[in-house]
């Protein structure tokens, strides 16, 4: 069993930027991929980045590639979400979430265990 809790979420005006952080606890955290997800209001929960167990593999969604960073530090058991150049689209929930084990590739990141989520609004 895994349990994840974010932090960082908050309000930020276009253009700036948050680092959304995940603790850990429950398992050996480089034992399993992590990834990033969020939910906004009326739309259904969608992939935004992960990383591999080593942190050496990372996988992002078209939509914020170029503008987020994931990075894992093992020793803290802690993954972040460094998220420049918001826009209101990014809007929304964002989840944290472990797979069950490592995998050969982040790209088919499949979450297993979730947090609460912390809320990020951007606004214009």
């Amino acid at each position: 069993q895994v349990q994840l809790v974010e932090s960082g979420g908050g309000l930020v005006q276009a253009g700036g930027s948050l680092r959304l952080s995940c603790a850990a606890s429950g398992r050996t955290f480089s034992g399993y991929d992590m990834g990033w997800f969020r939910q906004a209001p009326g739309k259904e929960r969608e992939f935004v980045a992960a990383i591999s167990w080593t942190g050496g593999s990372t996988y992002y969604a078209d939509s914020v590639k170029g503008r987020f960073t994931i990075s894992r530090d093992n020793a803290k058991n802690t993954v972040y979400l460094q998220m420049n150049s918001l826009k209101p689209e990014d809007t929304a929930v964002y989840y944290c979430a472990a797979s069950a084990g490592r995998s050969n590739t982040v790209k088919s990141f499949t979450p297993r265990y979730w947090g609460q989520g912390t809320q990020v609004t951007v606004s214009s």
